[in-house]
C-alpha cells in the first residue's frame, strides 16, 4: 500500500505533439499512433531572486543542460557606452510574460529588474541558459 504525503503535488507530463491540431483544410487530424515519452515536455523553470542555486537536468541522448533555480547577479550592458558590467538585482520590478510571474517576483525573458546602475531589461533566457543578461533601460 502506497500512503500518500501531504505535500506532494503530482504533475501530469507536457505533451508537445500536433496532433491536436486541425488540417489546412479544416478536417479533423485523427492521431495515427499514441503519445511517445521522448514527446513529453517538462516543467518550466521559475528562476526567483536569491543566493545562485543552478541545478543539472539531463536532455535527449544524455546531453546535460544547467538550469537556473535563483540568481542575483545580472550582466548589465550600457547601450551608451557599450560596457557590461555585473551587478546586484535588488528586486524584480515587472514580469510581462505572466501576471503570476509578476506578482511571485520571477525572472524571464523580458522582465525587468531593479539594479544599482538603473532598470534592466531581462535579454537572456535564465531558466535555459543558466545565465542573467540585460541592457539598461
Amino acid at each position: 500500500m502506497i500512503k500518500s504525503k501531504p505535500n506532494l503535488v503530482i504533475v501530469m507530463p507536457q505533451w508537445h505533439g500536433g496532433l491536436g491540431k486541425r488540417k489546412n483544410t479544416g478536417g479533423k487530424r485523427r492521431p495515427s499512433r499514441s503519445k511517445r515519452s521522448y514527446e513529453k515536455g517538462s516543467r518550466p523553470v521559475e528562476t526567483v531572486l536569491g543566493e545562485r542555486t543552478s541545478r543539472e537536468r539531463r536532455g535527449l541522448g544524455g546531453k546535460k543542460t544547467i538550469i537556473l533555480l535563483r540568481a542575483n547577479e545580472i550582466n548589465v550592458t550600457d547601450p551608451k557606452t557599450k560596457r557590461t558590467q555585473k551587478v546586484k538585482i535588488e528586486e524584480v520590478l515587472e514580469n510581462p510574460a505572466n501576471v503570476d510571474y509578476n506578482r511571485r517576483g520571477v525572472i524571464t525573458r523580458g522582465a525587468i529588474v531593479k539594479t544599482q546602475f538603473g532598470n534592466a531589461k531581462v535579454t537572456s533566457r535564465p531558466g535555459q541558459c543558466s545565465v542573467v543578461n540585460g541592457i539598461l533601460i
